[in-house]
């Protein structure tokens, strides 16, 4: 059986391959590359996530497939390290907020009618999942 950093090495490789699209679970899905500085360690990560784009804004949810806890690249990114998105083929830096409110309700029903598989997360845990707003940093 592969670990999850084997599987997501596969998932980066061929999101760069392929302009920015994978096959698999993921076939069809908008998908981003999240850069952040771990939060312990300083080291540099790259995780593979899937985003609504909402005009200039990409909105991100740290689901962490139902888990009881908040995935390790949700406390890197909001530690304040510098941050960066590759979306298709571009990169650029980010500023990450936590939506709330209506606004946090917005972008979740919407994830959840997208992609059911959320809605599912949302009942296998009792937190809140985050919903981040990333923003272009200028």
């Amino acid at each position: 059986m592969t670990d999850a950093n084997d599987w997501n090495r596969n998932v980066i490789e061929k999101f760069r391959a392929n302009n920015g699209k994978v096959d698999g679970p993921f076939e069809g899905a908008r998908m981003l590359l999240l850069h952040t500085t771990g939060a312990k360690t300083g080291a540099a990560r790259v995780n593979p996530l899937v985003y609504q784009p909402d005009g200039d804004k990409i909105v991100v949810f740290a689901s962490y497939g139902g888990a009881p806890q908040n995935p390790a690249w949700f406390h890197n990114l909001m530690g304040g390290g510098p941050n960066s998105v590759e979306v298709g083929t571009e990169s650029f830096p980010v500023t990450a907020r936590i939506a709330e409110g209506d606004e946090r309700e917005k972008y979740w029903s919407k994830q959840k009618q997208d992609m059911p598989g959320f809605a599912e997360y949302e009942q296998k845990t009792a937190r809140q999942i985050p919903v981040v707003v990333l923003e272009r940093a200028g």
